[in-house]
């Protein structure tokens, strides 16, 4: 028998727990894992913070009034994966320049007119041969002083968004400092690849779309730097002279629940005339389209398709029949999504305002058919006029009654506070003897392939009419007038209604069925 201490004894467990609690080893990392770089999600973010807060800080204070000449602006730089310039004149539209390519694009927003500097080029027209080096010196301040705010303003943005997101000093000045060396090398980028030629093939939308020589046909020259003070001063003066009315513009701002119908007539069969109603639409809001006929020119069915551009207008289309337009012409009108068409004095509420009309009693274009003359229309006009009495006894009184010809209309005198006519190819505002305001379109197509028929090709016209949501009453129109085949010039003029003039008492009331004090009728 072997016998063992009793002190190895007691030894023995100590030394097994000792083990036992000792760490075990850990495995070693496998060497493919380990050579791998890991992705660093702080570089991810800390970029995201730049681009997010330097994008906030120019849109909240990136932005620099300069004036240009006689005219307000409101320059600004915005992010874009093209570059570019971008004009923007209210309402006629936009023009863009493919000036240079930076991830950077410069808005140039045009405000208003400077009434003082503009009536002295008015009245010194010679002022105007010095026009060039004041629009160039201006143009040149007020990129000097956007660029410095620019600057202030990504280094404020990202550096802000940078101590909110990582609450550190130093992750905000670090985001301040690459935003603004992204600005800087944005700013090398549209110095390098700047293209003063630009100038010549600008891109325009809106109503600017029609009238091109905003900018003025320079190709003959070739002067780089010239072509471009020279056009830039072409461009401030011919909006100068677009604005010019501005100064004496009566005094009305319609509010955001003004309701707005853009008034279009004898189109004939213009294509044109589609994208400048459709620009109107979007430009000025507007809620209601109306259309006083003579849409078409033959009437055939092989025109209908003309028609198809109508229900993506953006608006809905209230129609009459003029004496070019066809039953044909009608039917299909009356298959389209978004279109209205009125005849026989019928009466339907559109955009909020109630509307009744009567379709042309001539069809002209057909030969066959002796024309009835005024005593036609006169006849027409009467029974538009007994169906607006209808409407009003049954206490439903129409706002806006609709004829083509302007003979019919006046037959509506006393009956309806406002009538739209077209038909004559000219403009007309004129109040009849008993209250009624008959308002007479020119022709939204330049008088379709008529145009060429006279001295001057007819111009293209069209309104916004502007209407107050309470009272359903005329408040105020824009008569716009665009320059016909081979003239490119825009006018926007504004007129007040009589009883929206300055020191005019309130409109009355339209009487209701019951009672009330009505004009008395023609005998």
């Amino acid at each position: 028998m072997v016998r063992v201490p009793v002190a190895v004894l007691t030894r023995v467990p100590n030394r097994v727990a000792a083990l036992l609690r000792r760490p075990r080893p850990r495995p070693l990392p496998d060497l493919e894992l380990a050579a791998r770089p890991r992705p660093r999600p702080g570089a991810v973010g800390l970029t995201a913070v730049v681009l997010v807060g330097a994008w906030l800080g120019l849109l909240v204070v990136g932005n620099v009034r300069a004036p240009v000449g006689p005219v307000n602006t409101t320059m600004a730089l915005r992010p874009s994966l093209s570059g570019g310039t971008r004009i923007n004149v209210p309402p006629l539209g936009a023009l863009s320049l493919d000036s240079h390519v930076a991830p950077v694009r410069l808005d140039v927003d045009v405000d208003q007119l400077d009434p003082p500097r503009a009536q002295e080029l008015v009245d010194h027209p010679d002022r105007i041969s010095g026009l060039q080096d004041e629009v160039v010196h201006d143009v040149e301040h007020g990129a000097f002083d956007l660029a410095v705010r620019s600057c202030v303003a990504v280094v404020a943005g990202a550096g802000l968004l940078g101590l909110a997101v990582y609450r550190r000093p130093r992750r905000a000045l670090a985001a301040g400092g690459l935003a603004l060396a992204l600005l800087a090398a944005s700013g090398a980028s549209a110095y390098a690849t700047w293209n003063p030629k630009s100038v010549l093939e600008p891109r325009f939308s809106g109503l600017l779309s029609s009238a091109p020589s905003v900018i003025g046909n320079a190709r003959s020259i070739v002067t780089e730097f010239d072509v471009y003070q020279q056009e830039l001063a072409r461009l401030v003066t011919n909006v100068t002279k677009l604005y010019d009315v501005t100064s004496t513009l009566p005094a009305y701002q319609p509010d955001p629940s003004t309701i707005r119908v853009l008034h279009v007539s004898d189109i004939h069969l213009n294509p044109a005339s589609w994208k400048i109603i459709a620009s109107l639409v979007k430009q000025y809001g507007v809620n209601v389209i109306v259309d006083s006929g003579d849409t078409m020119d033959h009437g055939t069915a092989a025109e209908n398709g003309f028609l198809d551009p109508v229900a993506d207008l953006g608006a809905p289309y209230v129609w009459v029949r003029g004496n070019h337009d066809s039953k044909v012409t009608q039917r299909y009108l009356e298959h389209m999504k978004n279109v209205h068409v009125l005849d026989d004095g019928h009466a339907r509420t559109v955009g909020g305002l109630r509307f009744a009309g009567m379709g042309d009693p001539q069809f002209t274009p057909d030969r066959a058919v002796v024309p009835g003359g005024d005593a036609a229309e006169r006849l027409a006009g009467a029974r538009l006029d007994s169906a607006l009495r209808s409407q009003r006894a049954a206490g439903t009184p129409v706002d806006v009654a609709i004829a083509h010809e302007p003979v019919a209309a006046r037959e509506t005198d006393g009956e309806v506070p406002l009538v739209l006519c077209g038909h004559l190819h000219h403009e007309g505002d004129e109040k009849l003897p008993y209250g009624t305001r008959l308002r007479m379109e020119g022709s939204t197509g330049g008088s379709g392939l008529r145009a060429v028929e006279g001295r001057y090709p007819a111009p293209i016209e069209v309104s916004v009419l502007y209407f107050d949501r309470d009272s359903h009453r005329l408040q105020a129109w824009d008569a716009i007038r665009l320059g016909g085949l081979g003239l490119a010039t825009a006018e926007v003029s504004r007129h007040l209604a009589d009883d929206n003039r300055p020191g005019a008492s309130p409109a009355p009331t339209a009487p209701s069925p019951s009672g009330g004090a009505r004009a008395p009728r023609r005998p």
